[in-house]
């Protein structure tokens, strides 16, 4: 009981703490406080736009577009990075060329996306991919380049043919990198997506941002930039006890 007392204070007290250090910096003068809306008015509002305004509903599109933005983007940075990071020669012709795209802030190519995909829907989750596609593949490139090929010519060596090395050596090797690269996806995917809701969106959270900026109606700004972080934090820790699970064979085979 104690325990569970002690984890759930350790949890908590960062929270209270930011609240704490909110109030405080209300409080102090330092600030004009019209600027800084307090963390009661925040939470006033958050409950006016669940019950009255739809926030729900701009919740799920945003992670709706997120979700599909990752998803396809890691899947097309999955095989790519895998092989630029296998192959020696194709590390060293890809590199360059995926630093600079990786470069690139999603914004800045808006314009280009509006020219190319419209303004719709497409052109919102074509910038979550760009963004999910080259940070998968930088994670997946460095994880695979760092692999041991010791394990690889161990295999041979026992007689595995060319597919079991490929499914019981390099697959489970690779896993771990998947699933970081999954994680890194995720965090940028949710840093992009004010941006690729620039782009005409109705809805969202970043949509609810932008209109909230052009009436200065802070405190909707503080609820957005909130449900962005813990609808985040909620799908970064479903990730992590994915993860754990998959990955509990690592653990059997280092103790």
């Amino acid at each position: 009981m104690k325990d569970g007392l002690r984890r759930s204070l350790l949890v908590l007290s960062p929270w209270l703490a930011l609240v704490a250090v909110w109030y405080a910096v209300r409080l102090s003068g330092l600030v004009n406080p019209a600027l800084v809306p307090a963390p009661h008015a925040v939470a006033a509002r958050f409950a006016d736009l669940l019950w009255n305004q739809g926030l729900l509903t701009d919740v799920a599109v945003s992670t709706r577009r997120v979700f599909v933005g990752v998803a396809v983007g890691i899947a097309l940075a999955v095989p790519v990075g895998f092989l630029i990071g296998w192959f020696r020669a194709a590390r060293q012709f890809a590199d360059p060329v995926v630093n600079f795209f990786r470069a690139l802030p999603p914004i800045a190519l808006i314009p280009l996306v509006i020219v190319y995909f419209g303004v719709d829907e497409p052109a919102k989750i074509v910038i979550l991919i760009y963004a999910s596609f080259f940070s998968g593949v930088i994670v997946m490139m460095e994880g695979v380049a760092q692999t041991n090929p010791l394990f690889v010519r161990v295999a041979h060596t026992l007689g595995a043919t060319p597919t079991e090395v490929f499914g019981r050596v390099i697959v489970p090797l690779t896993v771990p990198h998947i699933l970081t690269a999954l994680r890194v996806a995720l965090g940028v995917s949710w840093a992009t997506l004010v941006a690729s809701e620039l782009v005409a969106a109705q809805r969202g959270l970043g949509s609810m941002i932008q209109n909230a900026s052009t009436y200065f109606l802070l405190d909707v700004i503080y609820v957005g930039i909130i449900c962005i972080g813990l609808v985040a934090l909620l799908m970064d820790l479903a990730l992590r006890r994915l993860s754990a699970r998959f990955l509990a064979w690592q653990e059997r085979a280092g103790s």
